[in-house]
């Protein structure tokens, strides 16, 4: 355990960030995991509903820092394709 003021300080900063940063990760699984749902069930408004909720939280994520610009694109194209299968 820290000692001094300011490390107690940036204990207390970092415990806060990591449960902000986990919210953020478990809304973008529960929307990702929606989505794929979605497009196993055939349901083309509700999958696409479900991918424009998708895009917004992984664009959320990055904007955050919690995930890379490029991994975000990899992700986004990855559900595009998905949607643009059902058809």
């Amino acid at each position: 355990m820290a000692n001094i003021k300011s490390a107690k300080k940036r204990i207390k900063v970092i415990q806060t960030k990591t449960l902000q940063n986990q919210m953020i990760k478990s809304q973008l699984h529960t929307v990702v995991k929606k989505f794929l749902a979605a497009v196993e069930s055939g349901d083309k408004e509700a999958a696409t509903a479900a991918h424009r909720l998708a895009i917004k939280k992984v664009d959320q994520a990055v904007a955050h820092g919690i995930l890379h610009k490029n991994t975000a694109a990899h992700r986004k194209s990855a559900y595009t394709l998905k949607l643009n299968a059902m058809a």
